[in-house]
């Protein structure tokens, strides 16, 4: 097979795979959507609080382990492996979940796909000193991470991706190699960080050879501090964060919708 037909067998393979995940995710939602009040008064008869108490904990075990590779979690899947027949009162035991989440663990379950129904788990406890929780140190990859988003955040919100492969190589991290740290550098960015939600990695339309735009993604927005993040850019270039009037102002904003929410 030419190396042509195979791209685009593989390009359709993708396709097919895309709608089949759209057509089971738009039959979960059909199903949650047709439960009935009378399905979920006999569903409170049937389970014994006991009972109910366990599977409020095995949901807690789920998210926590997908959690730890930051992939966010759908709930097509907690339906599938987790509630399984306790369906009829899954809102029910996901709002016991979150308080779980909220009283044990200082952490917060967050929709941030209404539309697909998909979650994240976000530290709602105090940062140390003031410094975002997603932006610790710990992980090397925070810092390649945290790099990318403050460039995007600094150009307007969007930018191709050469600009972003051209300010890792002046880093000395260049996407064409293999890193020490990162490994595959491209596929961490282009992969790992959209599978985690952290960035949208955008075709962009009409172009000839074909280009991507890099975006924060639906993480990054709830996770990350616009403010501390546009602090770093200031000490990075040592001026003051205000002397950016429009970043500035975006990012005040977005602190004090944080802090309302």
């Amino acid at each position: 097979m030419s190396q042509k037909k195979r791209a685009v067998s593989a390009s359709q393979s993708k396709t097919q795979r895309r709608s089949q995940v759209s057509l089971d995710e738009d039959d979960e939602a059909a199903n949650f959507s047709q439960i009935t009040s009378s399905q979920v008064q006999r569903a409170r008869e049937n389970f014994t609080p006991d009972q109910i108490d366990r599977k409020v904990a095995e949901v807690v075990q789920f998210i926590l382990i997908k959690d730890q590779k930051k992939i966010p979690i759908r709930r097509a899947d907690i339906g599938k492996h987790v509630i399984k027949e306790y369906k009829a009162i899954y809102t029910e035991i996901m709002n016991r979940v979150c308080r779980k989440f909220d009283q044990v663990f200082g952490l917060k379950l967050v929709e941030i796909d209404p539309k697909s129904h998909i979650y994240i788990l976000i530290n709602k406890l105090e940062p140390i000193h003031g410094e975002p929780v997603s932006m610790r140190p710990g992980n090397p990859k925070t810092g390649l991470l945290f790099v990318i988003l403050s460039v995007i955040f600094m150009k307007g919100g969007v930018i191709k991706e050469n600009l972003v492969w051209n300010t890792l190589k002046k880093l000395r991290v260049d996407p064409g190699e293999k890193h020490d740290e990162f490994g595959d550098v491209k596929k961490v960015v282009t992969d790992e960080f959209v599978r985690q939600k952290y960035l949208e990695y955008v075709k962009i339309p009409h172009t000839e050879p074909v280009e991507y735009e890099f975006r924060w993604g639906l993480r990054a927005e709830k996770e990350v501090s616009k403010l501390k993040l546009l602090e770093f850019v200031g000490e990075l270039f040592d001026q003051d964060p205000q002397s950016w009037t429009q970043q500035f102002r975006e990012a005040s904003a977005a602190e004090t919708s944080s802090q309302r929410a």
